[in-house]
């Protein structure tokens, strides 16, 4: 028996492995009808320094304001190609932010998919219309 999710989250893992900020190392494939639309790791604008090269870039909260987060690189690369991205899931490798979860749901992906969990009391504001769904590694 094939098991999807498995697979699928191997490939967000593999995406993760290209993620230029060490402070933590996430990708993410957005998926349609059992076939993959688009990959995503955090990482730096394209064409402007990585925080593995320059170091990182912390906002008053602690956070790296330099990279773009996966699910974001996804979803703008679909953006960038015309891919639509109404209905998809998503396979993530920790749980999405609140500002990640914000644009799942406004590019219309139904189900988010993740293995490692992320301590965030807004993201149950924003993920009402979707899937929440944690994997077992």
């Amino acid at each position: 028996m094939r098991d999807w999710n498995k697979y699928f989250m191997d490939l967000a893992i593999q995406a993760s492995t290209m993620a230029t900020c060490d402070r933590l190392h996430v990708g993410c494939v957005l998926v349609k009808d059992k076939r993959v639309i688009s990959t995503g790791f955090n990482g730096s604008i394209s064409g402007h320094p990585h925080c593995d090269e320059v170091g990182h870039l912390l906002n008053d909260e602690g956070r790296c304001i330099r990279t773009v987060h996966a699910e974001q690189n996804a979803i703008l690369d679909c953006a960038r190609r015309g891919v639509v991205t109404e209905g998809a899931c998503a396979y993530v490798t920790h749980e999405p932010c609140e500002h990640c979860t914000r644009s799942l749901a406004q590019a219309g992906i139904k189900t988010v998919f993740f293995q490692e969990g992320y301590e965030n009391k807004w993201n149950a504001k924003f993920n009402t219309d979707m899937h929440w769904i944690q994997l077992e590694r």
